[in-house]
C-alpha cells in the first residue's frame, strides 16, 4: 500500500524526463525519488496543460485556506480603506453597498475557481482566456489579460506596502501629535516593507504555509478582540442610525449615484478571490483545493466582514469627526473613542501585523502570476524573469522583479502623489478587467463547445451558464465605476487618473503585440494542444 501512494504521488527524475525532454535537479528525498508534494491528479492536470512541475507543492488545504483568508483580509481592509464610502454614502451606505458587492463578487469568485480546477496553473486568467477563447481571438486576448493581470497584481503589490507605511506614520502621530508625516519617509517606509516581502518570500519561502497557518489563528482572534473592544467601550448608534444614516459629502447629485462612487470600498475589501489560483503549481491536489480555498475562504471572510461592517455602523458616531482625523484613518479615530493612546497603539499595531501578512501573501501571488506570463514568452527577459531558483524552487527573479517594481512606484509618490494614486488605483479596474475577459471566454466554451471543456472537480453544474452570465454583468458593473471621482466637481488633483492609465496601457500592450508579442507569444493554448 505505502509503495502504491508513494509511486502515485511521486516521480523519478527518468519519469519526469519524459514530460519535457529535460531531467529535473530537484529536491530528492532518501530513495532518490523526486519529491515535490504532488498528487497523480497534479501530475495528469500538469501533463494537460503541457506544464512541467517546477516548483514543490507544500501548500495543503488548510495552509491554502489561510493564503486566501490573509491574503484577502477582508475585515482588516474594510475597516481601514473606507473613506471613500464614508464620503459617499455613509455608515447605511458602507453596509448596503457591501451586501450587493459580497454577493456580486461571489458569483465571480465561483466562476473564477469552477476555471481554477479545470486549469490549475499559476497563469490563472491569461491562461485561462487562451485556453476558452474563440480560436482566432485566443492568441490576442490571452496576450492583454495577461498584461493587464500583472501590471494589477503589481499595482496591488505597491498599494499594499504603501499602506503599510502609512499605517505606520499614523501610530507615530498618536504617540508625538506634532509629527508631520512625509512622502518620502512613506517612500522609506515602503523600501523597508520591501525587504520584509523579499526575505520572506524568498529564504523563508518553504516556511510560508507554516507561517499562514499561525497567521490564520491571529486574523480571527485579532477580529474578534477588535469588535468585542468596540462593543464594550464605544459609544453607539441606534439601529435606525446604522443602517438608514446615508450622507453624500462628495457633492454628487443623487444619493444613489454617491453609492455608486463609494462602493469602491467594499469592492477593494473584496478583491483577488483569484490569488490561490496562482500559486496552484505549489498546492497539493491543486483542481480540488485551490477552488476549495477561493470558495471558503470568501465565504468566512465574507461572514467577518459583515460583523466587523455592523459593529463598525454601531459605534462610529461622528462621521465628519472620523474623516477629519489627523492621522486621515477614521477607524484610528474609532479606537481612540473607545480605548486609552495605549489601546490604540496595541489595536493599530494587529491590524498592522495582519496587513504586512496580506502583503507577504500578495507579493507571492504577483510573482507566480508574473513567472508564469514571463514563462509562456509573454514578458521581455523571459528566461530571467521565469526562471526557478535551482535550490529553493521558487520563481526567485519573478519575486525580486515583483519588489523592485514596488519600489520604484514608490518613488513616484515622492514627486506626486496623485501620480502615485492613480498608478495603485489601476488594480481594481485591470482585475475586474481580466475577470470580466475570463469568464466571458468560459461561458463562450460552455454555450457553444461544451464538449472540449475541460472537467472540473470544483464544477458548477447546470448552473454554469447563468452563474457565468451574471458574473460578467457584475464585472463590467464594477469595472465601470472603479473609474469614477470620489468628489465633484472635480479637479486636476481629484479627477481619476486610472481610466487613463488603463486605456493608456492598453495602447502601449497592443503596440507591444504588434511589435514583439505576436511573433513570440503563441499563448498557453499551445501547450495545452500538444497535451491533449
Amino acid at each position: 500500500m505505502d509503495a502504491a501512494k508513494a509511486q502515485e504521488s511521486s516521480l523519478t527524475a527518468r519519469e519526469l524526463a519524459s514530460f519535457d525532454g529535460v531531467e529535473d535537479e530537484g529536491h530528492y528525498n532518501d530513495v532518490g525519488i523526486l519529491d515535490k508534494g504532488y498528487t497523480a491528479k497534479d501530475q495528469r492536470d500538469m501533463q494537460r496543460l503541457g506544464k512541467r512541475q517546477e516548483l514543490i507543492r507544500n501548500f495543503r488545504p488548510l495552509s491554502a485556506l489561510a493564503f486566501t483568508a490573509l491574503l484577502q483580509a477582508t475585515w482588516e481592509f474594510l475597516l481601514i480603506a473606507n473613506t471613500q464610502v464614508l464620503v459617499c454614502g455613509g455608515i447605511a451606505g458602507f453596509f448596503w453597498t457591501y451586501v450587493w458587492t459580497f454577493f456580486g463578487f461571489g458569483i465571480v469568485m465561483t466562476s473564477l475557481a469552477e476555471m481554477a480546477s479545470m486549469s490549475p496553473t499559476s497563469g490563472g486568467q491569461y491562461h485561462w482566456v487562451s485556453e476558452f477563447a474563440p480560436p482566432q481571438y485566443q492568441k490576442g486576448l490571452s496576450y492583454l489579460t495577461g498584461w493587464m493581470s500583472t501590471l494589477s497584481w503589481q499595482a496591488g503589490t505597491a498599494s499594499g506596502s504603501f499602506l503599510t507605511g502609512t499605517i505606520i506614520q499614523a501610530l507615530i502621530q498618536i504617540n508625538n501629535p506634532d509629527y508631520e508625516p512625509t512622502a518620502w519617509q512613506g517612500t522609506l517606509l515602503v523600501f523597508a516593507m520591501v525587504l520584509v516581502l523579499w526575505v520572506a518570500n524568498t529564504w523563508g519561502a518553504r516556511d510560508l504555509p507554516l507561517i499562514q497557518n499561525v497567521l490564520l489563528v491571529v486574523h480571527v482572534f485579532a477580529f474578534l478582540a477588535t469588535i468585542i473592544v468596540l462593543w464594550v467601550m464605544a459609544p453607539r448608534n441606534s439601529a435606525k442610525v446604522a443602517f438608514t444614516q446615508f450622507t453624500n459629502e462628495g457633492g454628487w447629485s443623487s444619493m444613489g449615484l454617491a453609492l455608486m462612487v463609494g462602493q469602491i470600498s467594499a469592492i477593494y475589501g473584496s478583491l483577488c478571490s483569484d490569488c490561490t489560483a496562482h500559486m496552484a503549481e505549489e498546492v497539493k491536489d491543486a483542481g480540488r483545493n485551490v477552488p476549495n480555498a477561493m470558495f471558503w475562504a470568501y465565504v468566512a471572510n465574507g461572514i467577518l466582514g459583515f460583523v466587523l461592517i455592523i459593529t463598525y455602523n454601531f459605534t462610529l458616531t461622528d462621521v465628519d469627526a472620523a474623516l477629519n482625523d489627523p492621522t486621515e484613518y477614521p477607524f484610528i479615530w474609532l479606537f481612540r473613542q473607545a480605548v486609552s493612546t495605549g489601546g490604540v497603539n496595541a489595536l493599530t499595531i494587529i491590524i498592522l501585523i495582519l496587513v504586512i501578512a496580506s502583503n507577504i501573501s500578495f507579493n507571492a501571488s504577483t510573482s507566480r502570476q508574473t513567472f508564469a506570463f514571463a514563462r509562456d514568452k509573454g514578458l521581455p527577459f523571459p528566461r530571467w524573469i521565469g526562471a526557478v531558483h535551482p535550490k529553493l524552487h521558487i520563481p526567485a527573479n519573478a519575486v525580486t522583479l515583483t519588489c523592485i517594481c514596488s519600489c520604484l512606484l514608490a518613488l513616484i509618490n515622492i514627486g506626486s502623489s496623485t501620480a502615485f494614486n492613480a498608478i495603485i488605483s489601476l488594480q481594481v479596474c485591470a482585475l475586474m478587467f481580466s475577470y470580466t475577459i475570463s469568464i466571458t471566454c468560459v461561458l463562450y466554451r460552455r454555450i457553444y463547445h461544451p464538449e472540449l471543456l475541460p472537467k472540473a472537480r470544483w464544477s458548477l453544474g447546470k448552473w454554469g451558464v447563468p452563474i457565468n452570465a451574471f458574473g460578467i454583468v457584475y464585472s463590467i458593473f464594477a469595472f465601470f465605476w472603479s473609474f469614477w471621482p470620489n468628489n465633484t466637481p472635480v479637479d486636476a488633483e481629484s479627477f481619476n487618473w486610472a481610466i487613463v492609465l488603463f486605456f493608456g496601457t492598453m495602447i502601449i500592450c497592443g503596440a507591444l503585440y504588434l511589435v514583439r508579442g505576436r511573433k513570440v507569444y503563441s499563448g498557453p493554448v499551445a501547450t495545452v494542444e500538444r497535451g491533449n
